[in-house]
């Protein structure tokens, strides 16, 4: 990844209560380590010798939102301008399976329009991030 050129955040509803808010943030962020593997630095020892494993290279804002910004968001990253993108994102209907079997077989049953986001996490140029998200203040 081109640090210069490139960014990555998350937007995540600011109206969820904070575990849920936290919850969204870690699977975003494995998901993200999964599809991007190539970000996340070497393994590093303390000056004790103890090992740490390597964590991303760059920071990862995250932004405040609202489902209906979220949503917003997602629908316009189906757009062939914003093929290019990395895009992550983490609904309610995920949220609410107990398991992996039960995800999939309730996505085939939900088109994207029912689909209520709680976040999403874009990674690319630096410009069409910004273009989507540039507007957005940090969740604090």
């Amino acid at each position: 990844m081109d640090f210069k050129n490139e960014k990555c955040v998350m937007v995540i509803d600011e109206n969820l209560p904070l575990g849920i808010i936290a919850n969204t943030a870690a699977i975003m962020g494995i998901t993200l380590g999964k599809q991007m593997p190539e970000v996340v630095g070497s393994d590093v020892c303390d000056r004790t010798g103890n090992g740490h494993l390597g964590i991303i290279e760059f920071p990862v804002p995250i932004l405040k939102g609202n489902g209906e910004a979220i949503k917003s968001i997602r629908e316009k990253l189906y757009e062939p301008d914003f093929a290019d993108l990395t895009v992550v994102d983490f609904s309610d209907l995920a949220q609410g399976c107990k398991t992996y079997d039960e995800f999939i077989e309730k996505m085939k049953g939900v088109s994207q329009s029912q689909l209520n986001y709680l976040g999403i996490a874009l990674c690319g140029p630096k410009k069409k991030v910004n273009k989507l998200t540039g507007t957005m203040a940090l969740l604090r």
